[in-house]
């Protein structure tokens, strides 16, 4: 596997020896000395292009050859520009970008895990050192914390009625995209509180182990259910017992307001609704 000098040299060739590309920009992970360093980590490359309108990079892509052999690649189109994103065979992964070379100034600072690597025009404005605070969770507004309590109660019925009709598929969804969503982003504020608010979470939470309480996080991953019903039905009544446990002090330390007629009238329904009924089948 080509180590970080070899795949940056390489972009770095490639964008010397296109008149097209008059700078480059590295972005993500590779800047972040909080993120675990390894060999899987992602090159996630901005190119700034002259005539972005009628730059053929995304027509012909034989381009991509010098870059390695591919296992698959995906292309998507946005308003100002495409990416072309290559997963290669021997592990190196390269998102790039192409964008047009008039915006740099303001694409450059939409993140501040960014480096320019390459100005041939000298366009690319004085940036300051990497580091991760756009991505740092923010303290939720009373409403923004008031709704997510109340979603999180609200879907706990629907889970109820989809087990009790055998509807596995949207109970899943319900409950493992839903509900825990909205647990997530709680223990996103929960860790914020924590962090004095200079905390980056990861890209889907995924560093939720290094931040909470080990016992924290096990009981946080074992809310996720299996395809039992019955497993299912017991984490329903869990994961009450977890928002209530995260968001209650939560509550105070923001000096917010806690619904407890939700909290008690849902769990209560749950109860009563679930406990006393059998599912029309069973996985």
């Amino acid at each position: 596997m080509r180590d970080e000098e070899q795949v940056l040299k390489q972009i770095l060739d490639f964008a010397k020896a296109e008149d097209r590309v008059r700078a480059v920009m590295l972005n993500g992970s590779r800047l972040n000395d909080k993120a675990p360093k390894d060999i899987w980590q992602d090159y996630d490359i901005v190119f700034f292009v002259r005539d972005i309108d009628t730059v053929d990079y995304k027509a012909n892509q034989d381009w991509i050859e010098q870059f390695g052999e591919l296992v698959i690649k995906q292309v998507n189109d946005f308003d100002n520009g495409f990416i072309v994103m290559m997963q290669f065979k021997d592990g190196v992964r390269i998102d790039l970008n192409f964008k047009d070379i008039k915006d740099i100034d303001s694409i450059a600072k939409q993140d501040s895990l960014s480096k320019i690597l390459l100005d041939k025009d000298n366009l690319a404005p004085v940036l300051p050192l990497p580091n991760d605070s756009v991505y740092h969770t923010a303290k939720p507004t009373e409403q923004e914390f008031t709704e997510l309590l109340n979603e999180c109660w609200w879907i706990m019925p629907y889970i109820a009625k989809g087990i009790l009709r055998d509807e596995l598929p949207y109970v899943k969804y319900m409950f493992d995209v839903v509900l825990m969503g909205c647990i997530r982003k709680l223990l996103c504020w929960h860790i914020g509180f924590e962090y004095n608010w200079q905390i980056n979470p990861g890209y889907c939470e995924k560093w939720f182990k290094r931040y909470l309480p080990i016992d924290l996080y096990n009981e946080f991953i074992a809310l996720f259910p299996t395809t039992d019903y019955n497993y299912i039905r017991e984490s329903l009544f869990q994961t009450g017992n977890f928002i209530r446990k995260i968001g209650q002090p939560l509550a105070k330390k923001f000096s917010y307001p806690y619904s407890e007629a939700d909290d008690e009238n849902v769990t209560v329904y749950i109860q009563s609704f679930v406990r006393a009924r059998t599912p029309i089948a069973t996985v």
